[in-house]
């Protein structure tokens, strides 16, 4: 059996590796140096009481608590998979909340729930609140955002903000998403996109449209993101031009 598996099926064993994780977090912050690019783009929703979706890449899901200010509050989206609980105890010690569920297309056979997440993630943004999506998560293709995203924001009226995290010293894990490891005692930065807004009436081919600029959007984000952490930018990028490399 697999070390995940032997976390997730025990609650106190999973209880506590969410809590050394969460340690682990504040840890790499407390001890790192940190920039923001483009605050202002958030921060202009957030002063004007306006829901937005964050949405970053699976693999930059690390420091990510700390780029959203603790009176705000957010619903990330998490898969309903054991390795997705060990994720939502874990951003839970930052005071965040989730709706578990995917992005796959309502209806499927295997939607995992996707239904109850769309409706839910729309109830929050009806009230204001901020819904947070990683579009190529739960297993990838890497960096290729789903069609969910587009869709939660088509129906929503609320636009996409796409963020990503780098720092100089770090990690960079062999899993499918090349999970971002930051180390303590480092200079890290976040880097805001700008705001994506979907039109109601995007249907099909207009659809994919806005689904390709939100993955432009997040691509370019992270590849500066890693350009200012004194990273190759285009090291991130998958191999296979269709996104299927290293996907589960």
């Amino acid at each position: 059996m697999g070390l995940m598996k032997r976390i997730g099926r025990s609650a106190p064993v999973r209880a506590a590796a969410c809590f050394i994780a969460a340690a682990y977090i504040r840890l790499v912050h407390a001890t790192s140096r940190w920039e923001t690019v483009n605050r202002a783009a958030p921060e202009a929703f957030w002063q004007a009481g306006k829901p937005f979706i964050l949405s970053f890449w699976h693999g930059r899901i690390l420091m990510m608590p700390y780029c959203w200010p603790g009176d705000k509050p957010m619903h990330m989206l998490i898969s309903r998979h054991r390795d997705g609980a060990l994720i939502a105890d874990t951003i839970g010690w930052f005071g965040l909340k989730t709706v578990r569920g995917s992005t796959a297309k309502p209806g499927r056979e295997r939607d995992k729930g996707a239904t109850a997440a769309l409706m839910d993630m729309l109830r929050k943004l009806k009230a204001g609140e901020y819904v947070g999506i990683t579009p190529d998560g739960p297993g990838g293709p890497r960096m290729r955002a789903s069609e969910g995203v587009a869709a939660v924001a088509r129906l929503s009226g609320a636009p996409v903000i796409a963020c990503a995290y780098s720092a100089r010293r770090r990690r960079l894990l062999s899993s499918w998403d090349r999970f971002v490891v930051a180390l303590p005692f480092t200079k890290g930065v976040f880097v805001w996109g700008e705001p994506i807004h979907v039109g109601a009436e995007a249907r099909g081919p207009a659809l994919d449209a806005a689904r390709l600029k939100i993955e432009t959007e997040l691509t370019r984000v992270t590849r500066e993101a890693d350009r200012l952490a004194g990273h190759d930018p285009d090291a991130i990028l998958p191999a296979d031009p269709e996104g299927t490399d290293g996907a589960a």
